[in-house]
């Protein structure tokens, strides 16, 4: 077993007291693998930053999210592996709708996470079109809406990957090539987490409300948001900044896709996950004898990682446990988890991110075939149609397993009764309070309080006002103005977020350029682009991919090499 911390990504871990270590001594990932157990907490460094992370627990192999040990499947044709994406969509009757013609095409997925690698499996035309990078990383040119961590193109490729040798008739091909869930969706790569993951809840926000203000421009058809975040907050859903975030998404007409955590079961949902209006989506996995003669997957119990909510419970399960999807080579998970590699380019993992991802491509899948569906009509439908696993408590599978057979049928598809109708989130509460026990630090110095990682006061969705009015009569009136606060539709004014400039002010449909985030400061130590001493590009490289000549998503690679992204110094264990 290793030993690590990790950011709230996967929305792993149960909680404990935090302490503050003085040296970096481990480095988050994403989604733990299993984790002995530790005195205490550690910070973790992210290019002098680090995070507040509580002390790990005990996890057996077989309860454990996080990158696992492939070596299992040296002697198995990993295609026909109860895992793979062959199996899953088979099993989900995706291959169903595909035949019947539903693929995904024409809806954008944003996923909001440590952004997308140009690797086999995302490199057809137009598959990946980047968003603002909004992660630390994105005073580095060099690693601008790249996936250096692993996390993010490992879900991508769950939830929309194509081989690039693969252009039509998927259920013949599934098999020995590689296919999310909805191969024809685009991905709309938002990226907020840096190498080690490190993320302030205002990220995640600033990212969101980007989202919903970006979702039909210029070529763009954002339908669904998929989160594979969540913190431990210490406040109600009905007033969180993060909750009233995706609410605002979710009332845009964007479906909200959330994992539910990765905790064990007896654990509530993670937020943004414990808002009820989302989609929260836990693990299920198969046992040891239930794959049937014909490769088919029979799901028949809640993965032991998977949160169940307390209260608030999950909407519906999805395949999460051992899937392949795509590798990052070099990244830290890569270099780190060279166990979890499969052939040359997939990787192993579990989390109630990857069934989170599993089910954000089943509702692009749907979304094709009658885009017309509001968020509450597709909720309704998922989890109306899924197949419910006998003997196992409806806390813990919601709904059922997400099952796809009800869209390749060739009726009209019908919903009533989907209105959803639970209190809505203010955000009225503390930015503070909604990131719960983990914490951005610089230098020692914690981010705390209410204020974005720019220093910006924050003072929820709502804007700065003067009003003024004429006081008294005749030569003695006077004119009084007054700071009012009033809503606002969005934080987002061109480049600037919450009062401060974050990202430039274009927006080409395919890029976000001019970044800028100079002379900021919220620690009294300014992070203008060159007090990143953290980073060290001297070791290991990104052996192999130069990107030269290659378009991807209207970014040009050419003449760039990744081969001068070097990472060391870092240590996972």
């Amino acid at each position: 077993m290793d030993t690590r911390t990790e950011t709230r990504w996967a929305s792993d871990r149960r909680r404990a007291p935090v302490v503050v270590l003085a040296v970096v001594a481990l480095i988050a990932a994403l989604f733990a693998t299993a984790l002995p157990p530790a005195p205490a907490a550690a910070a973790v460094a992210t290019t002098g930053w680090s995070l507040e992370l509580s002390e790990e627990l005990e996890l057996s192999v077989e309860t454990a999210a996080g990158w696992e040990d492939a070596s299992v499947l040296d002697d198995v044709d990993f295609t026909e592996y109860p895992g793979s994406l062959y199996s899953i969509a088979r099993s989900l009757n995706v291959d169903d709708a595909w035949n019947a013609g539903y693929s995904g095409l024409g809806i954008q997925v944003a996923v909001i996470d440590t952004g997308v690698a140009p690797v086999e499996g995302m490199l057809h035309s137009g598959k990946v079109i980047n968003g603002p990078d909004l992660s630390f990383e994105s005073q580095n040119p060099e690693m601008e809406y790249l996936d250096s961590y692993g996390h993010g193109t490992h879900l991508a490729g769950i939830i929309a990957g194509k081989a690039s040798d693969v252009w039509d008739n998927y259920t013949h091909q599934s098999k020995d090539k590689f296919l999310g869930i909805a191969p024809d969706a685009e991905i709309v790569n938002v990226k907020v987490g840096s190498h080690d993951g490190a993320v302030d809840v205002s990220q995640v926000i600033a990212a969101i409300d980007w989202v919903v203000q970006h979702q039909y421009s210029t070529g763009m058809n954002i339908r669904v948001l998929h989160l594979a975040y969540g913190t431990d907050s210490l406040q109600p859903y009905e007033i969180d900044p993060l909750a009233q975030a995706v609410e605002k998404a979710w009332q845009a007409g964007i479906v909200v896709v959330v994992a539910a955590g990765n905790d064990g079961n007896a654990a509530p949902l993670r937020n943004p996950a414990y808002d009820p209006y989302v989609i929260a989506v836990g693990s299920a996995q198969y046992g040891d004898t239930n794959v049937s003669s014909n490769g088919l997957v029979q799901y028949d119990r809640v993965s032991d990682f998977s949160n169940c909510g307390v209260g608030r419970t999950v909407d519906l399960v999805a395949p999460g446990k051992s899937i392949t999807s795509l590798r990052v080579p070099g990244s830290y998970a890569d270099d780190n988890h060279p166990e979890a590699r499969v052939g040359t380019h997939y990787m192993l993992g579990s989390g109630t991110s990857q069934a989170a991802a599993v089910v954000s491509g089943a509702v692009a899948v749907l979304l094709q075939r009658n885009e017309s569906l509001s968020p509450d009509d597709v909720k309704k439908l998922l989890t109306d149609n899924a197949s419910p696993m006998s003997g196992v408590s409806s806390t813990c599978q919601g709904a059922g397993v997400v099952d796809l057979a009800f869209v390749a049928k060739g009726k009209k598809i019908r919903v009533s009764g989907s209105t959803q109708n639970h209190a809505e989130s203010d955000g009225s509460g503390l930015l503070e309070l909604s990131r719960g026990s983990d914490h951005l630090q610089m230098d020692g110095v914690v981010l705390a309080g209410e204020q974005d990682i720019m220093g910006s006061p924050w003072i929820g969705f709502n804007e700065i006002v003067e009003t003024c009015a004429k006081e008294g009569n005749g030569k003695d009136a006077v004119t009084v103005c007054d700071d009012e606060q009033v809503p606002a539709d969005t934080l987002w004014d061109g480049g600037d977020w919450n009062g401060t400039s974050w990202s430039g002010t274009s927006w080409s449909g395919t890029s976000w350029s001019g970044t800028s985030w100079s002379g900021t400061s919220w620690s009294g130590t300014s992070w203008s682009g060159t007090s990143w001493s953290g980073l060290s590009w001297s070791g290991k490289t990104w052996t192999g991919l130069s990107w030269s000549g290659l378009s991807w998503s209207g970014t040009s690679w050419s003449g760039t090499s990744w081969s001068g992204s070097n990472w060391s110094g870092l240590r996972w264990d």
